[in-house]
């Protein structure tokens, strides 16, 4: 009959090779990822590039090809399954004299409509709650942070006010979303 201790020695044994086993394949899948990450920000690059270069002004898509060759996969597709893309015109611009609400996201031109409204009616500054209630939006955390964020951007890039913390107006200069002066 075996010893207590050369069964443990056995088991010992096993396990140690199964745990060499394990990092080397995971040594391999490292080696692997590196490998893919690297040719992915490769295409991400290039994506960017492309599309900075077909959305520059006055460019000309002249030359450019519009058939998508079979298995090639398009912007769209592109789109529709990597959701962190940065979308177009989702960054705030810096206001300035001139500048049309209309250069903002609809998500921020509404909040300027809503705190114009309110300017308007001579109700006051706007709580990031009142907004969500006014766009029909739950009013949960998620949702009211959401807004506050966008608030604050809109703070941040001189669009609007914040006279009191957590209540919203629009910045002396700036006349609502569709004027701009």
């Amino acid at each position: 009959m075996p010893s207590v201790v050369g069964l443990l020695e056995q088991h010992e044994l096993a396990a140690r090779r199964r745990v060499d086993g394990l990092r080397e394949e995971a040594d391999r899948i490292q080696a692997e990822l590196a490998v893919a990450e690297q040719e992915w920000s490769e295409w991400t690059i290039a994506r960017e590039r492309v599309g900075a270069v077909l959305s520059a002004p006055g460019g000309d898509s002249a030359g450019v090809v519009t058939e998508v060759p079979e298995g090639v996969v398009t912007g769209a597709e592109v789109e529709a399954s990597a959701p962190l893309v940065v979308k177009a015109r989702s960054q705030v611009p810096m206001w300035r004299e001139g500048l049309a609400g209309t250069a903002l996201s609809v998500d921020y031109q509404r909040i300027l409509a809503a705190i114009e409204d309110r300017v308007r009616l001579g109700q006051g500054p706007l709580t990031c709650q009142e907004m969500a209630t006014a766009f029909g939006l739950d009013v949960v955390p998620a949702k009211v942070e959401g807004l506050r964020s966008k608030a604050k951007r809109l703070v941040a890039r001189g669009w609007l006010a914040e006279p009191a913390p957590g209540r919203f107006t629009l910045a002396r200069s700036v006349s609502g979303p569709g004027g701009g002066s």
